[in-house]
């Protein structure tokens, strides 16, 4: 099921759709971490300011310029583990555009699927934003910990994680809220194993920025292979 789905994605990739989510899920997440970027200056900048007395050494001036210069050699440490996982929440504000068009290729005889509320698409967004920003910097202290089983942990991790909210946001949109999860519960170990494969290509320096289309189009096909094999009534 998960490598027939991925294919079938695959075989997809060129869609204008598709490339449409990709570049502004991209853009969106580059805007996110400028503007973080931006705001930690202003707090420096504030905080600081243009002057600072130092012990012995009295009143300098470079003290700000030296945390500037630290907090973007930071920012792009922070970039390499946060770029594709931002995205990839950020992309899931724009996933019925991608899952509507996998079925109307693969899926044309299905009824309207509801539109998700913006504002309810909104808060998901959120919420998975905070879960996969703060998982992620908590297993730096485990990559540091178990160094020679970083990647592992890095794929198992993200797999998780990008598997149970892509499946929930395919699902949602036929099954509802409630729905959706009690149908990711039954099959957890299903879609953890296709969110490693889709967690696999995070490592790879920009194939990583499809990741997110890829999973949201691989998880509306796994949604409707598992809705085909389950017992009807």
């Amino acid at each position: 099921m998960i490598l027939s789905a991925f294919l079938r994605t695959l075989g997809q990739i060129g869609d204008r759709r598709f490339r449409k989510v990709l570049f502004l899920g991209v853009a969106l997440t580059l805007a996110l971490l400028v503007a973080v970027y931006a705001l930690v200056l202003w707090l420096i900048q504030t905080m600081v300011g243009d002057t600072t007395v130092l012990p012995i050494l009295g009143e300098v001036t470079w003290v700000g310029d030296l945390l500037s210069f630290g907090s973007l050699a930071l920012m792009i440490a922070l970039s390499v583990f946060l770029l594709v996982p931002v995205a990839s929440a950020i992309t899931s504000l724009f996933l019925d555009e991608v899952a509507q068009a996998v079925e109307d290729r693969h899926y044309p005889g299905l009824p309207p699927a509801p539109a998700v509320p913006f504002g309810e698409a909104l808060r998901d967004t959120v919420n998975f934003l905070g879960v996969i920003i703060g998982a992620n910097l908590l297993a730096l202290i485990l990559y540091a910990i178990f160094t020679p089983f970083a990647l592992f942990i890095f794929w198992g991790l993200n797999g998780y994680l990008l598997g149970m909210e892509y499946f929930q946001l395919a699902a949602m949109r036929r099954e509802g809220r409630e729905g959706a999860r009690l149908l990711r519960r039954k099959h957890r170990l299903t879609i953890w194993a296709a969110g490693v494969l889709m967690a696999i290509p995070l490592s790879v320096p920009m194939v990583n920025l499809v990741v997110p289309v890829l999973g949201a189009a691989t998880f509306t096909h796994i949604y409707h292979a598992i809705r085909r094999r389950a017992p009807s009534g």
